[in-house]
């Protein structure tokens, strides 16, 4: 009995440290992105975690990050699985893991609809936290996969906040569709005017996200 009591009280004066976030950080590796592009991804990625503001965020909310590729209906991978990040040596870690990472598929359509869906089932497995973030993106409409729209409903009524980066090569077509059909009510869209752009872009996001800065 002393031994039970014992144990609450060391449970309730050590409480469990707060995640503020889970982040899944998901980049399109269709048949519309070449070597160059995905380059500019996965760098762009990887120098957004090293950012001093993004580091300071991350660990100051001590923050789970994942980072998936897809594609095509039947093409997502988990690259970097859930990290928790609670010191500045985590973000190093998970920059360099990042830059590092093999491209997953190539030759494959489009399918964003499977691609939230996979980030869904991903966050059974994730810390508790008080958010859960899908940040998708990509450059081009699906032309594969199942409804989308469907699948940002589920995400919604999940909890699950998702925002995109739409990679724009001529006008605002992407932007457009990702705003109307993939982002959730209290998500946003970003536009990367072209590749090139993505790396600024993708900074922006995560800080934005971190933040809590919605609508």
């Amino acid at each position: 009995m002393k031994h039970a009591i014992l144990s609450a009280l060391i449970c309730i004066s050590t409480p469990l440290s707060a995640c503020d976030t889970a982040l899944m950080l998901s980049i399109d590796v269709s048949n519309s992105i070449d070597v160059a592009e995905y380059r500019l991804q996965v760098d762009g990625m990887a120098d957004a975690l090293s950012d001093e503001d993004i580091v300071n965020t991350m660990v100051q909310g001590e923050v789970a990050i994942a980072i998936m590729q897809w594609s095509g209906a039947g093409h997502q991978e988990l690259s970097i699985p859930w990290t928790r990040i609670r010191t500045r040596f985590d973000t190093v870690l998970l920059a360099d893991r990042a830059r590092d990472m093999e491209r997953a598929f190539t030759l494959s359509d489009t399918a964003p609809a499977e691609a939230i869906y996979f980030a869904l089932d991903a966050f059974d497995h994730a810390p508790q936290c008080d958010r859960k973030v899908i940040d998708i993106s990509g450059d081009g409409t699906p032309n594969g996969g199942s409804d989308v729209n469907a699948a940002r409903y589920i995400a919604q009524r999940d909890g699950v906040t998702i925002n995109a980066i739409a990679i724009e090569t001529m006008g605002l077509a992407i932007s457009n569709f990702y705003r109307r059909t993939v982002v959730t009510e209290d998500g946003f869209v970003m536009t990367a005017r072209t590749h090139q752009n993505y790396p600024s872009a993708i900074r922006a996001k995560i800080l934005r996200e971190l933040t809590k800065v919605l609508g």
